[in-house]
């Protein structure tokens, strides 16, 4: 049996006990991982993928591909040469297993890109510290919703302690001076805090 799977923007067609050469995944040698985007299970076709469906691998190594040289040269007086080399980033994988159905139970890991894997625990944890910076407040009010107020203003009115309506609408424009206030967003507090 083979089938059809998708990783990192290109095809292969694959049996169990293949040697394979992809570009780089998150995984260490040893590991075992599952490709879940499968395009095609010996005659079934899917669309756009056969639902249920896998392929399992196992990692051998994390490898170099052979070095591209690219050179360029322009013709004629005063020319310049350039020769650049590259040696793109592989991992080589063994193919165990293809299933039909139930790939989504097997509990395998599942085969992601090196470049959309995080690297630490820090970096993981990023994204939804700023999350939660960028929500507001519980009873905290939608402060850009005043015209001129952007995301930038909003929060530097929230770390001023300004999170409502009310409270802006009562900010004195000439004596507040942790955050440069508009007269005009004053007014348009006191309205949307009636």
């Amino acid at each position: 049996m083979f089938a059809v799977l998708k990783t990192g923007g290109k095809q292969y067609k694959v049996q169990s006990g293949d040697v394979l050469r992809v570009e780089k995944l998150a995984a260490a040698a040893g590991e075992k991982i599952q490709f879940n985007e499968i395009l095609m299970v010996g005659s079934t076709i899917g669309a756009p993928l056969v639902a249920g469906a896998g392929v399992q691998a196992e990692v051998i190594d994390q490898i170099k591909g052979e070095k591209l040289i690219h050179y360029v040269k322009r013709r004629r007086k005063h020319s310049s040469q350039r020769k650049k080399g590259h040696r793109q980033q592989l991992t080589l994988l063994r193919i165990t297993d293809i299933l039909e159905a139930g790939a989504d139970a097997t509990g395998v890991k599942a085969a992601i890109g090196a470049g959309s894997a995080p690297k630490t625990a820090v970096e993981a944890a990023a994204p939804k510290k700023a999350a939660k910076a960028a929500a507001p407040a519980a009873g905290a009010d939608d402060l850009t919703t005043i015209t001129g107020v952007g995301p930038a203003a909003a929060k530097k009115l929230v770390e001023a302690g300004i999170t409502t309506f009310a409270q802006l609408a009562s900010v004195d424009v000439e004596t507040f001076d942790a955050v440069k206030v508009k007269p005009e967003w004053v007014e348009q507090a006191k309205e949307l805090a009636k």
